[in-house]
């Protein structure tokens, strides 16, 4: 822990070495007296930070700067910039859970290269990019349900286990690790798929399936949803429910999504 006398060089400059979580307080204010010894605790167990004290009476310049109306402000700087920032004495439980979101970390990077990749259309080197990620982060479920997404196809009962593991670290990922869930069911479904009902949505659904199973998604969402438009309530909904996983899993952003999510809209209704 230091108390900040030069905040450019002793946190600015420094930041980009190591992040510097700076403690905005001052001698008369009780919250601050509550939260400090909070933050110097958690700073004695974690080497990722440095704690900074910067006492407002005394460099109110530098609290102007920083736009610090009320205290405490706890505020994360990495590489001279202000990463993130909370206000008022949280409890030690809030944060430590803060800190765990805030802090950077190899994971963290790793995740964000990967979601770059995907943007790109390289989801192969984004495999292989999240992999990395969970060998440092076992349970990190944002890079749990992105590989799962990725895998699907290729190893649709390992998706469903990651997909799973994510839903239970972080209920968020429920309706992510449901869609996953229902492609592999769709996977398996092929062979006895000749045996439903006949009906006008029969053979575009089969024919869906016959084609996801070949890995064309784009076939396999234009069967889907021509399925839906023919019957929507066939077979207890499951064109429009695969039709629905599928576009979750590829994401809004994907060419595929952006070509047939309409599609499937006006097939709704």
């Amino acid at each position: 822990m230091i108390d900040v006398s030069n905040f450019e060089e002793q946190v600015l400059a420094a930041s980009h070495e190591k992040p510097v979580l700076v403690d905005f307080w001052a001698p008369w204010c009780g919250p601050c007296r509550q939260l400090g010894p909070i933050l110097e605790k958690l700073d004695e167990e974690d080497d990722r930070f440095t704690l900074a004290k910067l006492n407002t009476d005394e460099d109110q310049a530098t609290a102007m700067r920083y736009n610090i109306r009320s205290i405490p402000a706890v505020k994360l700087f990495v590489n001279g910039e202000v990463a993130d920032e909370f206000l008022g004495a949280l409890p030690e439980p809030r944060v430590r859970e803060w800190l765990k979101d805030a802090l950077p970390s190899e994971s963290k990077r790793l995740l964000e290269d990967a979601t770059a990749l995907i943007d790109g259309g390289d989801a192969k080197a984004a495999v292989a990019m999240l992999e990395q990620a969970l060998d440092a982060e076992p349970d990190n479920a944002d890079a749990l349900s992105m590989l799962a997404n990725l895998v699907v196809f290729s190893e649709p009962a390992r998706a469903l286990d990651l997909a799973k593991h994510a839903s239970r670290l972080d209920a968020s990922k429920y309706t992510a690790s449901q869609g996953i869930e229902t492609i592999v069911e769709l996977l398996g479904k092929r062979d006895s798929a000749d045996a439903l009902p006949d009906d006008p949505a029969k053979a575009p659904y089969v024919e869906a399936l016959s084609n996801l199973a070949a890995g064309d998604l784009d076939a396999t969402l234009t069967g889907l949803i021509d399925s839906v438009r023919r019957n929507k309530r066939y077979n207890d909904d499951a064109a429009r429910l695969a039709a629905l996983a599928l576009l979750n899993v590829l994401g809004t952003r994907h060419p595929l999504t952006q070509k047939h999510r309409r599609a499937l809209e006006m097939a709704l209704f």
